[in-house]
């Protein structure tokens, strides 16, 4: 979510707003079984800071509110402790946003096709 890469299911982390009692709480979903919108996020602290900083975990909820995300980062850290391997995973591949969209077609010299006629 935050970098905008994808990823397999089992390389990512479900978060979802838990709203047990009062204000909702951002929590990870570690079974990927909470009701509710979920969010797909990397166990990446770089992923999460991209995140916070781009306001995507609200939009990707559609909660207007602010979000807490303590818990997710401290989900974060134990994820990058546990299995290095995935929380590596902007290695060599990383792309940004504009980097991403290179090679898309969308750079093509002169004007789109269109399919009216």
């Amino acid at each position: 979510m935050g970098c905008r890469a994808t990823g397999s299911r089992q390389a990512l982390l479900r978060v979802v707003l838990d709203a047990g009692t009062g204000d909702p709480v951002l929590v990870v979903d570690e079974h990927r079984r909470m009701p509710g919108r979920g969010a797909w996020l990397h166990p990446d602290q770089r992923c999460l800071e991209l995140a916070v900083k781009r306001r995507a975990l609200g939009r990707a909820l559609r909660y207007a509110g602010p979000l807490g995300t303590d818990t997710v980062a401290r989900a974060v850290t134990r994820h990058a402790a546990q299995d290095p391997a995935t929380a590596q995973h902007h290695g060599a591949g990383f792309h940004s946003g504009a980097d991403r969209r290179q090679g898309s077609g969308l750079e093509a010299d002169g004007p789109p096709m269109s399919t009216h006629r």
